[in-house]
């Protein structure tokens, strides 16, 4: 028997989990999310990348600064989701992040909000190949042979990530599921380009210049 895939010809709900609730505890003192790139806050660019593919809907996870990530949202059809337990890392985000999804959502990807330069034409690219797939298959960016972000999780393993400990995110869980990874290469090196220190902001703002 085949194994059952997504199907091409269905209205597969994917929804967008944008991460934005650390501390920036490498960029100096200062908030990435709400340094500016060509004229936004980082965290907006991301958030308009969601928004921009057919993720819906788009979830961000806010945290640190509460209150001035929101405002860089401004206008932004997003759902906000608070987490209080931001301090004790990236885990703790995805977790409010998965618990916030509703009902009857097949897949998530999650992103990354210091990853800026990534495109809707990425996200779309994976939701397709998610379309394609096996309803169980994880599906991971590539880049030049580099596994990259933002990854899409098929709603079979939200209750794994529910129940993941430690600050490793839901990576911990490519050991264990290996045979499920689906590759997607992907031409545009921003899916393995986080900008969260002083020089790497500063270098992209010189490439932007």
């Amino acid at each position: 028997m085949a194994e059952e895939t997504q199907g091409q010809g269905e209205l597969v709900p994917v929804a967008a989990i944008v991460l934005a609730a650390g501390r920036s505890t490498r960029m100096g003192g200062a908030n990435k999310l709400l340094c500016e790139i060509a004229g936004a806050p980082m965290v907006r660019h991301v958030a308009a990348c969601a928004l921009g593919s057919r993720a819906r809907p788009v979830l961000v996870v806010t945290g640190h600064q509460e209150e001035a990530v929101r405002a860089a949202l401004a206008g932004l059809p997003v759902t906000f989701v608070a987490n209080p337990a931001y301090a004790s890392g990236l885990m703790s985000s995805l977790k409010r992040g998965i618990a916030a999804l509703p009902e009857g959502i097949a897949g998530v990807l999650v992103a990354l909000g210091d990853m800026p330069m990534l495109r809707p034409a990425d996200f779309d690219r994976l939701i397709e190949a998610f379309l394609a797939a096996r309803a169980s298959d994880i599906i991971v960016p590539v880049h030049r042979g580099q596994r990259g972000n933002p990854v899409l999780w098929p709603a079979t393993y939200f209750a794994d990530i529910l129940a993941l400990e430690g600050d490793t995110g839901a990576r911990q869980l490519f050991a264990s599921h290996a045979a499920a990874i689906r590759e997607v290469p992907l031409e545009a090196g921003a899916v393995l380009e986080d900008i969260d220190t002083p020089e790497a902001l500063a270098e992209l703002n010189r490439r932007l210049a």
